[in-house]
């Protein structure tokens, strides 16, 4: 089964937080699952799982990327601007697999689920979740 999460970003750089979303999904859909994937279409986004109780965790990951990939010095960059955005997405990676049980994700107590936004901001963006 797959289910279609739609959200919009406000910023060119971004975590968002979907746990919340996905569990809602697993619990209502869920019960005879023992998988849950996550994919983000689009080439400039990507899927994680960190820490959420901490804001400085995403302001650290942002800026951990931004020094390791910075802006405006790759050759894409004479197409449409965005290298950065494509590369970033690429070290993250556009899919995670979260186990389920009993329609409950097993992330542990201080794991959530990001959508990360590197091309914003966006007004609609799409997260697949499929539950097998």
């Amino acid at each position: 089964m797959n289910v279609t999460i739609t959200l919009s970003t406000q910023q060119r750089e971004q975590l968002v937080d979907i746990t919340d979303r996905v569990r809602s999904i697993v619990a209502l859909h869920g019960t005879e699952s023992s998988l849950c994937a996550l994919y983000a279409r689009g080439a400039t986004a990507a899927i994680m799982i960190q820490e959420n109780d901490d804001p400085n965790i995403t302001i650290d990951v942002l800026e951990c990327l931004r020094s390791l990939v910075p802006a405006g010095r790759w050759l894409h960059d004479r197409i449409d601007n965005n290298a950065d955005a494509h590369i970033k997405a690429g070290i993250i990676g556009p899919s995670e697999v979260i186990p389920v049980e009993n329609a409950t994700l097993l992330l542990s107590t201080w794991q959530n689920i990001f959508f990360c936004e590197f091309d914003g901001p966006r007004s609609r963006r799409e997260v697949i979740v499929t539950l097998i």
